[in-house]
């Protein structure tokens, strides 16, 4: 049950960090200053931060579903 959760929670997660990221024309990242450029090149600090949050967040999306298959599968 507890892995059920974890799985709804990660998902709403990664649903929200995905919208967050900018993309062609910008995005919700711009309101927390992931628009703005940096003089060097690149992405910004904003928006490396959100890429390994998201990055993190699906890697425990995908570990759920993972432990979620093994015990249905042991379970059953």
């Amino acid at each position: 049950m507890g892995f059920s959760i974890a799985l709804i929670v990660f998902s709403l997660l990664l649903m929200l960090l995905v919208l967050m990221h900018k993309g062609k024309g910008g995005g919700l990242s711009d309101m927390f200053g992931g628009g703005m450029q940096s003089s060097v090149g690149g992405s910004s600090v904003a928006e490396r931060n959100l890429d390994r949050i998201t990055v993190v967040i699906g890697l425990l999306w995908f570990a759920s579903i993972v432990v979620l298959g093994i015990l249905m599968k042991t379970n059953s």
